[in-house]
């Protein structure tokens, strides 16, 4: 049965830890289903780590409904949220709705927004006509040049506080999770407490409601680029590596394939074969 928002909501109020990671695929979103991760991003993370660009900015809304309906045949259990890909929602709050009922059609039960308080309008707009929204603060990808890089945010006091206040905006606006990226846990956990709707973490420590990691990072797939708040939990990708060599040799030497991945047929019908490939080659 599918998590809800009602349910995460409840599940945080009790103090349980809620679980959130990026997903791509039906063939992941089935694992982390299998696993009982609560939540499922379709993130624009996918620029990144599924078709090698620099930063999450190239991503087009068609590839992110791709994405959202592959993982929406995989998952049967986590909740999926669709991340809203840069330019698809910061012109109006009408394109927003346009460009979130497409990723909601596609299999998605709640949108992702980068931005704060100045998104609250838009946050408010898509929660009254029925989508669901996460907010996000903190480093937001899609602001990567005007941040002037991957940068930890509200480091002072200034800059914590209009954290703080787009938190709660957002929170006003109808939002019903708010995620957090690289922040000051100190600062995160003020926002958890200002706050009456989970609160996902992403470098942002552990007083968070919950955490979210990126996929590839979990698994060890994304190459040696290791960001400080990602905790690789196994080495997948040395692992692919391995086999694939295993693979190329086998073929190479010709131990692979054996009798054992070969089909065979009976006497009668390779001799009936042969005849038939006989009589071709006469006529």
């Amino acid at each position: 049965m599918r998590v809800t928002i009602p349910q995460l909501q409840e599940r945080a109020r009790a103090g349980e830890k809620l679980v959130m990671l990026t997903c791509y695929d039906a063939s992941f979103a089935a694992i982390s289903d299998e696993a009982g991760v609560d939540m499922l991003l379709i993130g624009d993370s996918l620029g990144m780590v599924i078709q090698g660009h620099d930063t999450t900015l190239p991503v087009t809304m068609g590839e992110a409904e791709y994405h959202v309906r592959c993982v929406a045949r995989g998952a049967r259990r986590a909740l999926i949220i669709a991340d809203m890909p840069f330019g698809s929602f910061q012109q109006s709050s009408e394109v927003a709705f346009h460009n979130a009922a497409r990723l909601m059609a596609a299999g998605a039960q709640m949108v992702k927004m980068e931005g704060g308080a100045v998104m609250a309008k838009t946050t408010a707009f898509l929660v009254e006509r029925g989508i669901p929204v996460c907010a996000h603060i903190g480093l937001t990808p899609q602001s990567v040049h005007a941040l002037g890089g991957y940068r930890v945010q509200g480091k002072d006091d200034d800059a914590a506080q209009r954290l703080i206040s787009d938190a709660r905006a957002l929170e006003a606006a109808g939002a019903s999770i708010v995620l957090m990226e690289a922040m000051p846990a100190a600062l995160a956990k003020r926002v958890t407490e200002a706050l009456h709707v989970p609160t996902i973490g992403i470098g942002a420590g552990v007083d968070c409601d919950g955490q979210v990691l990126v996929l590839h990072d979990v698994l060890g797939l994304y190459g040696e680029f290791k960001p400080k708040f990602a905790k690789r939990y196994a080495d997948i990708g040395a692992a692919v590596v391995g086999a694939l060599r295993d693979f190329d040799r086998e073929v190479r030497d010709g131990s692979f394939p054996t009798d054992e991945h070969s089909f065979t047929m009976k006497e009668s019908e390779l001799l009936s074969l042969q005849r038939s490939l006989a009589q071709q080659k006469a006529s």
